[in-house]
């Protein structure tokens, strides 16, 4: 599956790349929308192919089943879907994520040399308005990346079409990343979808209230072809979808070429693990490599 990527734009893209003035709104706000970085045609081969997979097809299938597993199968009937590396299990869909641009993008709002994949989770929130599991609660990334060294990880949302309020879109509280947070625990270190929903709440406006800050919620309207980007201590979560059709996307998480897994100890001691941990290669000293080219691939490097 590893293939060895061209980090070359030509002079079009290079006109798609945050400017100087976006880069530094993205530093103190916390999220960005691109400029059209997939074709139509490109997005429309992510429906198809999505569709493929949900079928069964797939390109390869993980070597084993990490314990906290996001995997949509058919007998879970019409809820939210989540499956985990897509990146990994389907090379019609990774070839189009690993188009240069995206990680070229990545690497100037992050302002790293290099950017890696972390992780990809295709999404499908059907259009059922009273369906619990379409609404995602507040949190951020950064919480349940605790085994990682790096703070810089950043999330591109791809939406497969025009996306907006109806569709239940990704939506961003202002600034919030550059919050100091309060009340974190063993319980923090969890997936939101291990957590309480009303408990995410409480912490999210409590910590707005320690830093002086207004909770301003930023949903985002996302055309066809364009995608956000937030940073991994950015607060955010979606609403219903009921828009009549699937919102259909991927949830790409990034990593600087300088992220490294690190033991992360609870209070009792354990220490906590990540899906990867089960599944990449082991470096010299025998951690868990998040370098590891079959999952974590390099996605841009500069020249």
């Amino acid at each position: 599956m590893s293939v060895t990527p061209d980090f070359v734009l030509s002079d079009e893209e290079l006109a798609l790349l945050p400017t100087d003035e976006e880069v530094a709104a993205y530093a103190r706000n916390g999220w960005y929308l691109t400029r059209k970085l997939f074709t139509d045609d490109e997005v429309d081969t992510l429906v198809a192919a999505s569709e493929r997979f949900y079928a069964g097809e797939r390109s390869r299938t993980l070597p084993g089943r990490p314990p906290r597993l996001a995997y949509w199968t058919p007998d879970k009937g019409p809820v939210q879907r989540h499956n985990d590396y897509i990146h990994y299990e389907h090379d019609d869909i990774a070839a189009i994520l690993r188009k240069p641009i995206v990680g070229a993008v990545a690497a100037r709002l992050a302002q790293a040399d290099e950017i890696r994949i972390f992780q990809s989770t295709l999404i499908y929130k059907p259009p059922i308005a009273g369906e619990p599991s379409n609404v995602v609660p507040w949190h951020f990334d950064r919480h349940y990346w605790q085994s990682c060294t790096s703070d810089d990880m950043l999330t591109a949302f791809i939406p497969f079409h025009d996306c907006g309020l109806d569709m239940g879109t990704i939506t961003m509280v202002e600034g919030s990343h550059r919050w100091e947070e309060i009340g974190a625990d063993d319980s923090t270190s969890r997936h939101f979808a291990d957590r309480d929903n009303d408990d995410l709440e409480v912490m999210l406006a409590r910590n707005a209230e320690h830093n002086h800050a207004s909770v301003t919620k930023v949903p985002m309207i996302i055309p066809k072809g364009h995608m956000s980007f937030h940073h991994c201590r950015t607060y955010h979560g979606s609403g219903a979808n009921v828009s009549g059709r699937p919102r259909r996307a991927i949830s790409f998480h990034l990593q600087p070429g300088s992220n490294e897994y690190r033991a992360f100890h609870l209070s009792n001691g354990d220490v906590v693990a990540y899906n990867h941990d089960v599944l990449v290669r082991r470096t010299a000293d025998g951690r868990p490599d998040y370098a590891d080219p079959e999952f974590c691939p390099v996605l841009w490097r500069n020249a």
